[in-house]
């Protein structure tokens, strides 16, 4: 025990995306202006939803969360790996490193959770419009929010517990710009067998059972919206899930492909797959916002109104 103690007390140090060390700088211009991006309109997202009275609904609440999630998951990872970009390989404590991927593992099992209840809500809201109000109240929106956020705090905790049974013992040297299960788990001198199946099994039949449920309910969704009798109803019915659509496809895309590309594509040079998660983690944070400011008119209403205000005075 004292053995295994001591080989997780030593720091761990991050190289940045390997194969591209010279062109860190030129690389950390766009990546820092996504996530000024990123930051403001999230900011921005979560300022409106809180002050207009107007915007206080499910599917905001929702929204608010998503925003929230999308800035814990960028700002776990972006200010260190600006750091390296800026200043070379640093190094993070273990602790740190535990924290650091503890957030960014939780980030995405919640986003993915955030989808789903986003889902259910545009599926109550045209499916079943007369009873919106009755079924998604203040009380089930805060149970939906709790069981979402406890579900992925449960999913997740045990992969701290995976790591820091493990002795650390040969290279401390992490080819990546962050801390994540599997790239932290393969650096240990002992079988990490159940750490690989844990970290890829359960997460992603989680997100898959996400997966099928929101596929289940826009399927519902638009056997509904064609029933409808006005075609103005209908593109208005659509319209309303558009964002949320675009937002689902820009999160599971590369999500699915992030972590598949980890566990099988061995093929696939390992500067490619670090730049590929590298962009994960800033690009659906920045669009988000974005996509919503675009698609949802009251959103749009309301960012257009706190401009022209500004410009006034």
């Amino acid at each position: 025990m004292h053995n295994l103690s001591s080989s997780n007390t030593g720091d761990f140090t991050l190289l940045g995306i390997p194969g591209l060390e010279q062109y860190h700088v030129w690389i950390s211009i766009p990546f820092c202006f996504v996530y000024l991006v990123a930051t403001v309109g999230n900011g921005i997202l979560l300022y409106l939803i809180a002050v207009e009275r107007s915007l206080h609904a499910p599917m905001f609440f929702f929204l608010s969360m998503l925003a929230m999630t999308d800035l814990i998951l960028s700002t776990t990872c972006v200010p260190k790996t600006l750091t390296i970009f800026w200043r070379g390989p640093q190094k993070i404590g273990f602790p740190g490193c535990l924290t650091q991927l503890f957030f960014l593992h939780y980030s995405f099992v919640l986003d993915s959770a955030i989808l789903l209840a986003m889902a259910f809500d545009r599926y109550v809201a045209i499916c079943s419009p007369l009873r919106y109000t009755t079924i998604l109240t203040p009380k089930t929106i805060i149970k939906i929010a709790v069981g979402i956020s406890f579900r992925s705090f449960s999913i997740i905790l045990p992969v701290v517990f995976l790591l820091t049974r493990l002795p650390f013992c040969r290279t401390r040297i992490i080819p990546h710009t962050y801390c994540e299960h599997i790239g932290v788990a393969r650096l240990a001198c002992a079988d990490i067998s159940i750490n690989i199946w844990y970290g890829f099994c359960v997460p992603i039949m989680t997100v898959i059972s996400d997966v099928i449920l929101i596929a289940v309910s826009y399927t519902l969704i638009l056997c509904a919206v064609f029933r409808l009798p006005s075609r103005d109803a209908r593109q208005k019915a659509l319209g309303t899930c558009g964002s949320h659509v675009c937002v689902i496809l820009m999160f599971y895309t590369p999500a699915f492909f992030s972590i598949l590309a980890h566990r099988f594509g061995r093929n696939i040079s390992l500067t490619f797959h670090i730049m590929f998660a590298n962009l994960y983690v800033v690009i659906p944070p920045a669009l988000n916002p974005v996509v919503y400011g675009v698609k949802t008119k009251q959103i749009r209403d309301k960012v257009i109104l706190l401009f022209s205000a500004k410009r006034s005075e």
